[in-house]
């Protein structure tokens, strides 16, 4: 199996032997209007694990807290400085190529994770032989045209990261459709007035969609994420 927690030492071991790829997810604990808080954890574990079912790369638990200080107004969400999460990341990824991990696919969950995605170029300058790629998995190019295709209006919080697996049980969803927030506007905000200009959270578009509209996008997304695993670590 390829969740890390379904395999022992000497298993891990035994597979550096023949091959030296994993999957390291990124996410966050934040709002997500009627949504779990975890939205950010979940849907970038369970994405690398489906994505690397068929090929036995493992995958290692999300890193379940990141940068969100925008949405500190909103109870539940917890957010890392810069700084912390960069020692972090680096810390993981030193920790992985010293085990022998070489080929290594973060699979980030969040935006405000940014950071790390320039850092990685710092880090792998550093490590000869290390190969990371980032792979925000929501707006990765096929991903997001099957959203587009889907409807045009989606964000944080909206109907796009409205997966059966990030509902919560007996909340119900408003049927409306909420007009795309302004985000040159919302970077402004500190984080009372970014709650008090939201409301519960969603940056625009619809609540919730028919569960074939996310089965269909899910289906790119893992296609695309096993993509990026499976090749394209070489000239």
């Amino acid at each position: 199996m390829t969740p890390i927690e379904q395999l022992n030492w000497m298993q891990v071991e035994t597979y550096l032997q023949t091959d030296d790829r994993c999957v390291l997810p990124l996410g966050s604990t934040e709002q997500h209007a009627y949504l779990s808080l975890c939205v950010d954890n979940i849907l970038p574990e369970r994405l690398a694990r489906e994505a690397a079912a068929p090929l036995g790369v493992p995958v290692f638990p999300a890193l379940p807290y990141g940068i969100t200080p925008y949405f500190r107004a909103y109870p539940g969400t917890v957010s890392l400085r810069v700084g912390t999460y960069l020692a972090v990341v680096r810390d993981l990824l030193d920790g992985l190529y010293e085990q022998g991990f070489r080929r290594i696919l973060i699979v980030n969950g969040h935006g405000g994770n940014s950071p790390a995605q320039g850092f990685v170029g710092e880090w792998m300058a550093d490590h000869p032989g290390a190969r990371v790629k980032f792979h925000n998995w929501w707006n990765a190019p096929q991903t997001w045209a099957q959203v587009q295709a889907t409807d045009a209006n989606a964000s944080h919080a909206s109907w796009m990261e409205n997966f059966p697996w990030t509902r919560l049980e007996g909340v119900t969803m408003p049927d409306e459709e909420k007009a795309a927030a302004d985000l040159n506007v919302l970077r402004l905000l500190g984080p009372q007035e970014l709650r008090d200009h939201l409301g519960e959270g969603n940056y625009g578009g619809r609540f919730q969609r028919p569960d074939a509209d996310m089965q269909a996008i899910w289906d790119v997304a893992v296609q695309e994420t096993r993509a990026l695993l499976s090749g394209g670590w070489t000239l």
